[in-house]
């Protein structure tokens, strides 16, 4: 028998906050689990852990074993010898060789998914994955959960609030002890620039290095197999100068090339298909008629040489289009990187759009000419479209099919020029045509905002974008957060956002998006359910309490939906970690019908505590104001048929009858005032006769609202 207060002291508990609890993880008979404050245990006890945690924990999101070891994966070269130092290999199963890992690599290297492929192949089938998220000002030890048989991944790859500390690294030395009472593991991925040389490995702790990406041919390869494009995979072993695009390129950048390897050959069936034999127009670019090998190694060309000549020093004249554009010929080609093919008109107002944004205010026309002299003594906009490499129709259409050509320009010109960052933010967003995530605009601006692995451009769009385009600012977070490579920041800035009342808007329509998007995984689906849950948590604002309560009834119409408000109720009650969400996505699910009546008192009602939820809502007057409407509804459905009536009365009196609840009965009588059964029977009557003692009666009369 053990009693909580006779645990020794934690060593971590004097740096703890303020709001720090003790917490217990304790294993007993034959491997029976309690985690949280203990008072009493009696039995045979195998494992005491004894903590002094925040209750504020990590997030974390339990990882399919199964599909991470059904993932492409590439291991060859540099990345052997980092699997093997990682690995204790003195045993018939080989485990990690410490129970903290890190594994220091360059961004974009697949660090994170080898971690986890180490995770899967290397902790016994029993042990859970978990990959959490760092949502937290700066690494702190008592942020990081502890359950026994879990192993957890972690990236740390923002500059602002991920970098590792000695202090941290000797905290994680303590934790080791601990991690290795639980059977379980810790592995984080730290971004090169974020780890100090001068942090040494520490007892319990292994510092590994991944110096050199895989072999990106090989990822190509492997990616293309595991989506079933084999024969693809041999026409490209064909194509030399398509093969020679992919060395050297880092794991992210690979994974790309695959893709864009997939979209270039679809694009080319699909241009076979549609013109066997039809001969080309007049006016059709030069690469129309490309063949597979062309269009595969133009796609894959990062054409650097080719633009450092476009965007060389500017010269006054041109000689055969081969000189540098001048600067309003450098707006149309970025005009037509976002464009493509579209009308002449919509092209030039867009160029046009961004060369006067970068045009000072103060400054005067160009050669003291006004706007249109200076353009109509120019060039023709016919000749400078087919200077940068476009045509044009005959029905004054631009023709300008090249999207990996096009990204290559706004992703050379946002690495080049620092100061027009801004400026390019600016453009995308007022020349978006929609906000969708077909529309260009978006694409372009969810390549751009977290191409460098921060969240700083992001902020900067999220500034420009909230108040005059919070739906497109929508639309990109609705893409980013889906990539499989910055999704991690994209989540992190929503987290922070949601916080921040001009910006929590926008997550709540990010969160929306993601949760009705039948395409999404269960990591993102999760975390966008986090993000709404802490706007409930943080805001006192009634319009943003309210917009997520629309979120969740938006989510309560979908099958999925009902399954995640019903987890969020089951959390609340079980943890009370989150009781303002909860309570909310307990109100969403009020309005869902099962034959009749409502799910949550049906045959068929979900397994929480509806009496006690109702209680905890009727209890105080702020909820009771939200609550009531839809009780009344509930009533005004079953009031035509008399046993469904009777049956939902007689289920919510309990509940009417708790401590604290006459007030809240008094308003749902007077609520029920028009409210008629087929008998004749007024159901606040009802309700009256049936909750108020008679010997009250002359004291709390009820009186009908007056029609």
């Amino acid at each position: 028998m053990l009693r909580q207060g006779s645990a020794s002291e934690d060593p971590h508990a004097g740096a703890g906050p303020a709001d720090a609890v003790p917490d217990v993880l304790l294993t007993h008979g034959a491997g029976t689990h309690l985690y949280g404050k203990v008072d009493v245990v009696a039995g045979s006890i195998s494992t005491f852990i004894s903590e002094t945690r925040k209750r504020d924990l990590l997030e974390g999101l339990r990882v399919d074993r199964g599909e991470v070891l059904s993932r492409p994966f590439v291991c060859e070269g540099q990345w052997v010898e980092a699997w093997q130092q990682a690995l204790a290999t003195d045993s018939l199963l080989p485990r990690p060789r410490q129970r903290v890992l890190i594994v220091v690599a360059p961004r974009s290297f697949g660090a994170t998914t080898f971690a986890l492929r180490l995770l899967a192949e290397h902790t016994d089938s029993t042990t859970t994955l978990v990959k959490l998220d760092g949502d937290w000002n700066a690494p702190s030890l008592g942020r990081l959960p502890l359950e026994e048989e879990h192993a957890y991944q972690l990236d740390l790859k923002d500059p602002e609030t991920d970098r590792p500390s000695g202090d941290f690294l000797n905290a994680l030395s303590m934790f080791a002890d601990r991690l290795a009472d639980a059977r379980s593991y810790l592995v984080l991925t730290v971004a090169r620039e974020l780890w100090d040389d001068r942090l040494t490995t520490r007892k319990g702790v292994q510092v590994v290095y991944l110096s050199e990406p895989p072999d990106a041919q090989r990822v190509v390869e492997t990616r293309l197999d595991a989506a079933g494009h084999a024969p693809l995979v041999t026409e490209l072993r064909s194509f030399p100068n398509a093969v020679a695009s992919l060395r050297g390129l880092h794991a992210m950048a690979a994974v790309r090339a695959a893709n864009t390897i997939v979209m270039t050959w679809q694009e080319h069936r699909r241009l076979q298909d549609a013109r066997p034999s039809e001969a080309l127009p007049r006016s059709a670019p030069a690469d129309a008629d490309l063949s597979l090998e062309d269009r595969i190694t133009a796609a894959l060309s990062d054409w650097r040489d080719h633009l450092d000549g476009l965007f060389g020093e500017v010269a006054i004249t041109h000689d055969d289009a081969k000189g540098s554009l001048t600067l309003e010929d450098r707006c149309l080609l970025l005009a037509l990187a976002v464009r493509q093919s579209a009308p002449l008109p919509t092209v030039a107002s867009t160029a046009r759009a961004l060369l006067q944004a970068l045009v000072p205010k103060e400054a005067g026309p160009k050669w003291g000419l006004s706007p249109a002299q200076g353009s109509f003594a120019g060039r023709g906009l016919r000749r400078r479209i087919q200077d940068v490499g476009a045509a044009v129709g005959s029905q004054d259409t631009v023709l300008f099919d090249r999207p990996a050509y096009g990204r290559a320009i706004l992703e050379y010109v946002w690495d080049n020029y620092e100061a027009m960052r801004e400026a390019m933010l600016a453009w995308l967003v007022q020349s978006a045509g929609g906000d969708s995530a077909a529309d260009l605009s978006v694409a372009a601006l969810s390549t751009l905002v977290l191409r460098h692995g921060t969240t700083a451009h992001l902020n900067t769009l999220g500034a420009i974008a909230r108040d005059s385009h919070p739906d497109l600012l929508s639309a990109v977070l609705d893409v980013t957060v889906h990539d499989e490579h910055v999704g991690r920041l994209a989540c992190d800035v929503l987290y922070r956002w949601a916080e921040q009342k001009p910006y929590a808007p926008t997550v709540i329509s990010t969160c929306r998006r993601v949760l009705h998007d039948d395409a999404a995984n269960a990591s993102t689906a999760k975390r966008a359910m986090v993000r709404l849950r802490r706007i409930a948590h943080t805001t006192s604002e009634p319009d943003l309490r309210r917009d997520v309560l629309k979120a969740f009834e938006a989510l309560a119409s979908r099958p999925t939906g009902t399954a995640r408000l019903v987890a969020e109720v089951r959390d609340w009650q079980e943890s009370q970690a989150s009781p303002k969400s909860g309570s909310l996505a307990f109100l969403a699910l009020m309005p869902v019908q099962d034959d009749g009546m409502p799910w949550l008192m049906a045959d068929r009602a979900p397994d929480i505590d509806v009496q006690r939820a109702l209680q905890d809502l009727l209890k105080s007057p702020d909820t009771t104001a939200e609550v009531i409407p839809y009780l009344t509804g509930w009533i005004r459905t079953c009031a035509p048929d008399p046993a469904s009536y009777g049956r939902l009365r007689d289920q919510l009196l309990p509940a009417l009858r708790g401590h604290n609840m006459f007030h809240a009965g008094m308003e749902l009588m007077k609520a029920l005032a028009d409210v008629t059964t087929p008998q004749g029977v007024n159901a606040g009557e009802d309700f009256y006769q049936h909750l108020v003692d008679h010997r009250l009666h002359p004291v709390f009369s009820f009186t009908k609202d007056p029609a």
